[in-house]
């Protein structure tokens, strides 16, 4: 493995590591472990996937997604981490001499049916949740068209599929402004993550949340997202008691709100940050 590629691996690890390990509302973190998902379950995936991301730029994009989600299926026999290869996948793959804003539109347009066969074939290994039925290009059927218009397909509905179709703008235009502005709201990575989290769930809801619960069930997320957002949190008196109120309603029902697509999305975002090379995880983490 080349040096570029071993900073690419440890990238992907501690963007991983970083997004599990904060306490964002409603995810899998160290204080709130589900009965079925827990930290030591994303952090085995991570170090699975590491070196399969590291490989994104000698081949196929569906290759790279097709094997990361078989490599994490040897450490955890549940999907952990589907979100985060569909996405960091393609930025992976973008090459060294090319920024994130240069590149993915090349790696976005150079799809092929074939990575759409493979993307299909790691979804269905996968298993994600909500995942219902569509006309055309359904997974449960063979591609006849290449990754990017699949994903085009499926952008209104699902946020991941939407950066395929928008070049990548929730993650490279307002998730890295994002968290440029975290680092004003707290000194902590952790905190400025979870704020993170916030902001994303008030601009956007979060799509994992409409699959599973109704578009109406993301809305009231939203709000709810803005209502903490406005209230100054985490530096202002008493928007602690509102932030818990939140987190607490998305862990309701047995965790049915989880925002997973947030929390994809963030794991891509540090990726990003760290690739671009000004965020950099501070001393408080372990090593990654």
């Amino acid at each position: 493995m080349t040096l570029w590629q071993q900073r690419f691996a440890q990238w992907v690890r501690a963007a991983c590591g970083m997004e599990v390990l904060s306490p964002k509302p409603g995810n899998v973190s160290p204080d709130f472990e589900f009965s079925n998902a827990f930290v030591s379950d994303f952090l085995k995936s991570a170090d699975a996937i590491a070196p399969e991301m590291a490989l994104a730029q000698t081949r196929a994009l569906g290759d790279t997604i097709l094997r990361s989600v078989e490599a994490t299926r040897t450490v955890v026999n549940h999907n952990t981490n589907l979100g985060i290869i569909l996405l960091i996948a393609p930025l992976a793959a973008v090459p060294p001499e090319l920024s994130l804003f240069e590149g993915i539109g090349r790696v976005l347009r150079s799809t092929t049916i074939d990575d759409s066969r493979r993307t299909y074939q790691a979804i269905r290994l996968a298993q994600p949740a909500g995942l219902g039925e569509v006309d055309d290009q359904d997974l449960q059927n063979e591609p006849t068209q290449n990754l990017l218009d699949c994903m085009r397909l499926a952008a209104g509905h699902d946020m991941i599929a939407a950066q395929y179709a928008n070049d990548f703008h929730q993650v490279l235009n307002d998730g890295l402004c994002w968290l440029r502005e975290a680092g004003s709201v707290s000194e902590s990575q952790r905190i400025q993550i979870a704020w993170l989290a916030i902001r994303i769930l008030a601009e956007y809801g979060d799509s994992l949340i409409a699959r599973k619960c109704g578009q109406e069930m993301s809305q009231c997320v939203r709000e709810k997202a803005r209502g903490v957002l406005h209230s100054g949190w985490p530096g202002q008196v008493g928007s602690d008691i509102l932030y818990a109120e939140f987190d607490a309603y998305l862990r309701e029902d047995g965790n049915q709100r989880n925002p997973g697509t947030t929390a994809d999305l963030i794991a891509a975002i540090l990726f990003a940050g760290q690739r671009d090379g000004w965020f950099i995880p501070d001393e408080s983490w372990p090593r990654f």
